[in-house]
């Protein structure tokens, strides 16, 4: 994609987002940008429809999550996003996986780089991270593209609670 297409698209997608949690996003896009990657929002809000589709493909494991969160009136304010590597977005790197979780905790987010693992492998991510070592031979979780808010579940979130 070229950077033109690449920054409108991250900008449409920011625009489907709860504002506190744009605002986060837009951080580690602009952090990770500051690293010389570049960061593509592959995904951010998505219907029920696109949601069931994904998980019947295995690609989501809830019927309804935080990409499908709208407002009281219909609108759109989605509290997760999946970012891409635009350079490898078939196949990110370990170091932007890496980058990325360390830039999206420093933002008060999660990423699903540690989801599935045993308590080894968490720990083996938690010290890659804290010591920068960005090409740890580390294993990586299901989802580690997926970035969301913290300190709030799915269905509070279904239910109209929005992270500050």
């Amino acid at each position: 994609m070229i950077e033109e297409q690449r920054r409108a698209r991250n900008e449409e997608r920011l625009a489907e987002l709860y504002p506190t949690f744009a605002d986060r996003v837009e951080k580690v896009l602009r952090e990770l940008e500051a690293l010389g990657w570049y960061p593509r929002i592959q995904d951010a809000w998505r219907s029920i429809n696109d949601q069931e589709e994904a998980y019947n493909k295995g690609h989501a494991k809830v019927h309804f999550g935080f990409h499908n969160v709208t407002g009281i009136n219909g609108n759109k304010e989605a509290l997760a996003v999946d970012m891409l590597d635009d350079e490898a977005p078939l196949n990110p790197s370990k170091p932007y996986l890496l980058q990325l979780a360390a830039e999206a905790e420093k933002a008060g987010l999660v990423t699903g780089i540690r989801w599935g693992l045993p308590d080894e492998m968490v720990k083996a991510i938690d010290t890659a991270i804290a010591n920068e070592e960005w090409r740890a031979p580390v294993k990586i979780g299901w989802d580690p593209t997926h970035i969301q808010p913290t300190g709030i579940t799915i269905a509070e979130a279904k239910a109209g609670k929005r992270p500050d």
